[in-house]
């Protein structure tokens, strides 16, 4: 993208991840084939290159998987939880000492930005695990009475936006709680959650607390409706969500869902405009807009929108889209052609619909899957754009009035997972946080994380909270 200078080209050496020809499933601590020998391959986003082969786990090898972890439940829960934790700590600093290659490989698997997986996602998966290992010995405190159980063996279905992220997401309380574990990374995202199998064992531990599972969604089906999983927690699309909840509806499992989002941006007439823009920036190009909690609705006053609008277009262009691996970058990869279909054909609906579009000049690479960042204005509540989620580098940008008027364009979604409001009053904010139907609520910033805070949504972005303690409530017989 045009910039107002030019940056010579700074990429991240690949020489420090070592991708192996092909992988195995991760069953009992062990490399395996599946039991059909069926393989898929793994492509680099950026690029359509083949990273790897992998092995395509099938129902055979979810049973393997999940008796293993039931093996394995009965002493890891019997371990005093200061002895869990120093499993956790251990891998805590394991993913320290290898950031800079699990960073490289997420780049090339997922297609984001090498500075969001070096400076964001890396340090997170991290903490993740300090955070929930310093859990591990104080269950009893945490507010679900004394002696809380561990439910037994989580079956956990991940998506290819955060790979490593959301693995740590739901790995590291489970581990922390007693649980063992049978995770199925997404199909297009597996290598980082092989990696991770191989800092287990580095890590020492015991065979069966966890297993990796790549696969399609027959395999996550077949783990989600396996008979001795006891609990299901799963983050990808809500209608997925739907079909897990019907799967285990009659059934005693736990179950966590954390779905799409349609998440609303307010800036009132009073905010920073440029601290607002950064944020709204942040908000819907972070990850190219794969992001569940995604500010993909602006709504801004009225009287400010002229302003607010001409500042926006400014600052995107200067995002340069390009090479992921490169640290200037800004905007990567789509991760997935198919994903770049969806977007490409609600943008055109949008357009079809009459919201008017922009784009800033933009010259797209010639191999891979790339999206220009979007700005539709001229959007009313009834465009298709406003309500479905389109998880890519769209924004659209609808007006509002009065305080009242946000509130209820923001909650007239069938999602609830994420919003944000920019205003200089604290009254404000408190006032309009209250009435705001969303699981989490940024003011005067936006996408900021932190595993002491829980997550999760209302509506049709799912139930039940990960992150900080209420995160290990779900892992708990409580």
């Amino acid at each position: 993208m045009a910039s107002a200078f030019e940056y010579a080209p700074a990429p991240e050496s690949r020489s420090v991840v070592d991708i192996a020809p092909s992988y195995g499933l991760f069953i009992d601590g062990e490399f395996t084939e599946a039991a059909d020998g069926k393989v898929f391959k793994t492509v680099s986003p950026s690029t359509e290159e083949v990273l790897s082969e992998v092995a395509r786990s099938g129902a055979e090898d979810v049973d393997r998987a999940v008796k293993a972890a039931r093996r394995a439940f009965e002493k890891w829960s019997a371990l005093p939880g200061s002895e869990r934790a120093k499993y956790l700590f251990r891998i805590a600093r394991i993913i320290q000492e290898r950031s800079r290659e699990l960073a490289v490989l997420e780049t090339l698997d997922n297609g984001k930005p090498i500075k969001e997986t070096r400076d964001a996602d890396l340090p997170l998966v991290a903490a993740h695990f300090f955070y929930y290992a310093g859990w591990a010995d104080k269950l009893d405190h945490a507010g679900f009475g004394a002696n809380p159980r561990p439910l037994g063996v989580a079956g956990q279905v991940i998506p290819w936006n955060f790979p490593l992220l959301m693995l740590a997401w739901k790995i590291a309380p489970a581990l922390a709680t007693g649980n063992t574990v049978v995770l199925k990374p997404a199909e297009t995202t597996p290598l980082s959650a092989l990696f991770f199998a191989d800092i287990c064992r580095q890590a020492g531990l015991p065979k069966g607390v966890v297993n990796i599972l790549p696969g399609y969604g027959d395999a996550g089906a077949a783990l989600v409706e396996h008979p001795d999983v006891n609990k299901v927690a799963f983050t990808g699309s809500t209608a997925v969500g739907k079909a897990i909840a019907r799967q285990v509806a009659g059934t005693d499992k736990k179950v966590t869902l954390e779905l799409g989002g349609k998440g609303a941006n307010i800036v009132f007439d009073d905010a920073p405009i440029d601290q607002a823009v950064e944020g709204i920036v942040t908000g819907i190009f972070f990850n190219q807009g794969q992001v569940c909690c995604a500010g993909s609705r602006l709504l801004v006053q009225e009287s400010i929108q002229d302003e607010l609008l001409d500042s926006l277009k400014r600052r995107l262009s200067t995002l340069r889209l390009g090479d992921p691996l490169d640290k200037n970058t800004d905007i990567g990869a789509i991760n997935s052609a198919e994903q770049l279909a969806r977007i490409t054909s609600l943008v055109e609906q949008g357009a079809a619909e009459g919201a008017e579009r922009w784009s800033p000049a933009c010259e797209l690479p010639s191999s891979g899957y790339w999206f220009a960042p979007t700005l539709f204005t001229n959007v009313t509540q009834a465009h298709t754009i406003a309500r479905d989620e389109i998880f890519g580098p769209v924004l659209s940008v609808l007006t509002f009035r009065t305080p009242d008027e946000a509130v209820a364009k923001a909650n007239n979604s069938q999602y609830g997972l994420s919003a944000g409001i920019w205003t200089e009053k604290g009254s404000r904010i408190l006032a309009v946080a209250g009435k705001l139907r969303a699981g989490v609520i940024w003011s005067n910033t936006f996408n900021k994380f932190d595993p002491t805070s829980p997550f999760g949504g209302y509506k049709e972005s799912g139930f039940g909270r990960e992150g900080g303690r209420h995160g290990l409530e779900a892992y708990l017989d409580v």
